[in-house]
């Protein structure tokens, strides 16, 4: 009896899937790749053929958690309320929660290690400009903002540029109290324009 050569490999497979993503998940938190591989339980060789560079690991950790944000603010689409008010409020707290949350966390950490590695520097500015396109069409698909009328797509803009501040604003402390007053303010400005009252 012979054995389908795709079936034998299965289990390997699954096995490198598995150190892939133990080498990805520690490099959310750590800087060095030694560090990334002990925290995976892995050996440094057994990373660095996963990813045979720094520069290849921590990149792919970006992508991770990249893939991870954006997927966690279109999870929560469906669960949004009709159009108005109430809506703008609440897609307003979902993209904050983007940048206040664990991930959010995660990623910054891995910015702050590439501040100082031009090739990582590179490569995660070209995936943050990438994470940033993708958000901003996310908050206009949620909000059904029409970004040709005057002001909007900078109003947009700035809904993802406020959710920064907050998220780092919330990084020492718990800033909940404070943030949840200034998402009501932020949301009624938003709604106003987009949807402004005729005269």
């Amino acid at each position: 009896m012979t054995t389908h050569p795709a079936a034998a490999r299965t289990p390997q497979q699954d096995r490198s899937r598995a150190t892939r993503a133990r080498l990805l998940a520690a490099a959310v938190d750590c800087s060095t790749v030694a560090v990334v591989a002990e925290r995976a339980g892995v050996s440094r060789g057994a990373a660095q053929h996963h990813f045979p560079t720094r520069e290849d690991l921590f990149t792919a950790a970006v992508e991770h958690v990249t893939a991870e944000r954006l997927a966690a603010v279109r999870a929560h689409a469906d669960t949004l309320p009709p159009a108005g008010p109430a809506r703008t409020e609440a897609v307003v707290g979902m993209i904050v929660r983007l940048y206040t949350g664990p991930l959010f966390r995660a990623a910054l950490q891995l910015w702050v290690a590439a501040a100082t590695e031009e090739p990582l520097r590179e490569r995660i500015i070209r995936l943050e400009g990438h994470v940033g396109r993708e958000a901003h069409r996310a908050t206009v698909d949620f909000l059904g903002a029409d970004e040709s009328r005057p002001g909007v797509r900078e109003t947009v803009q700035a809904t993802l540029d406020l959710a920064r501040g907050l998220g780092l604003a919330n990084l020492l402390t718990d800033d909940s109290l404070r943030r949840s007053g200034v998402i009501r303010q932020w949301a009624s400005l938003l709604e106003s324009t987009l949807r402004p009252v005729g005269p």
